[in-house]
């Protein structure tokens, strides 16, 4: 199975509407951007416009030097290394922002770390390069979230444009005809949702304190554990992407009715993500939360035989569950761009490639 992306024209315009009522930073506290609906042919996107650093899901700045130090916490035992590697992502700093990618406009952008791409033929893809230079001649154009496993023809296609690919982490990929028995793993973590004392809540039951629940309890495990660069979702955002059907948010409610866990799923087609996941991490870790977290994406996917794009982080973890690494890019286009952010993006993306991903995938980040 290969993934495959689903034109959402209604979701696009409902998402739309959302950010038309309120400032970004309203809904994602450290996002700053614009978000309005495109069209290329047949297909509808949201797409994004911002002009200065910002949350990472919409500045390279953050994704490749700030988000990127934060990482090398996952070398700490390899301190030589680790110090090595953050002294090399400072020095990069002034590179990255001679790049300019941070005024960028970004089609396919769900406002999520993943944003499955569904596929573009070449045709589509000179039309978008052509129609977004024209609009917007001084913004690099970027879209992320593209991964040889479920984009090879779209990959082709934009580099046959002009697009540079720039890789920018190594995620994981289930495919449930392809992984045959679950794992032992896999199978311990069904047992444990099987048999819990928890409730599995659907947001459907959701009061306005569940909302706020559940952006704290986001806000314990991507913010608080791993780092604040994450998009910073608020209860009010959760709620309205779950009215919406951007995303499935399913809880975990505990025997005194107040959610210990959450995620949301975003189901586009035939592919299938979990970008948002909270838990509350002051419980022993013996209870298992984020085991049955993850199961109940794991179960998803199965049971609806989809395409899951388990995105980066906890690779051991996915790993024994039976998931695939592979590399995902960042494709840019700068040609209309003066010849500093030309060069600097040639440059990094040398880097990236050189340096980058033997290390990722050296050490199975």
């Amino acid at each position: 199975m290969t993934g495959g992306v689903a034109n959402q024209p209604d979701l696009v315009g409902k998402l739309t509407k959302i950010f038309n009522r309120a400032p970004s930073s309203d809904l994602i506290t450290n996002l700053t951007a614009q978000i309005d609906s495109y069209s290329i042919g047949d297909l509808t996107l949201p797409i994004s416009r911002s002009d200065a650093p910002t949350c990472y899901i919409c500045s390279p700045t953050v994704a490749y030097v700030d988000y990127a130090i934060e990482e090398t916490r996952n070398l700490a035992t390899h301190p030589i290394l680790q110090k090595t590697l953050i002294a090399l992502i400072r020095a990069c700093r002034p590179l990255i922002r001679a790049t300019g990618l941070h005024r960028q406009v970004q089609p396919n952008n769900w406002l999520f770390s993943t944003n499955p791409v569904p596929a573009l033929t070449a045709q589509d893809a000179t039309a978008l390069r052509d129609d977004l230079t024209q609009s917007d001649p001084d913004r690099a154009i970027v879209i992320r979230s593209l991964n040889p496993v479920a984009d090879t023809g779209t990959i082709t296609a934009l580099r046959s444009s002009g697009f540079l690919m720039l890789p920018s982490r190594q995620i994981y990929i289930f495919d449930p005809q392809d992984s045959g028995t679950l794992t032992a793993d896999a199978k311990r973590d069904r047992k444990l949702l099987e048999n819990t004392t928890y409730q599995i809540a659907p947001a459907a039951t959701f009061s306005a304190e569940d909302f706020s629940r559940a952006a704290s309890l986001y806000e314990m495990l991507y913010l608080d554990k791993y780092t604040a660069l994450n998009p910073q979702y608020t209860a009010s955002y959760l709620a309205q992407a779950h009215q919406i059907g951007l995303l499935q948010i399913i809880g975990l409610r505990g025997d005194d009715d107040q959610l210990d866990g959450m995620v949301g799923l975003f189901d586009v087609g035939n592919t299938l993500t979990m970008p948002v996941v909270g838990y509350d991490t002051s419980k022993p870790q013996k209870t298992g939360l984020y085991r049955m977290l993850n199961a109940i994406g794991h179960r998803y996917a199965i049971e609806h035989q989809k395409f899951y794009n388990m995105s980066a982080g906890a690779a051991a973890f996915k790993r024994f569950r039976g998931a695939k690494p592979t590399i995902e890019y960042t494709a840019v286009y700068v040609a209309h761009l003066g010849l500093r952010a030309r060069i600097a993006t040639r440059i990094t993306r040398m880097l990236l490639d050189v340096i980058g991903v033997p290390i990722l995938r050296k050490f199975k980040l």
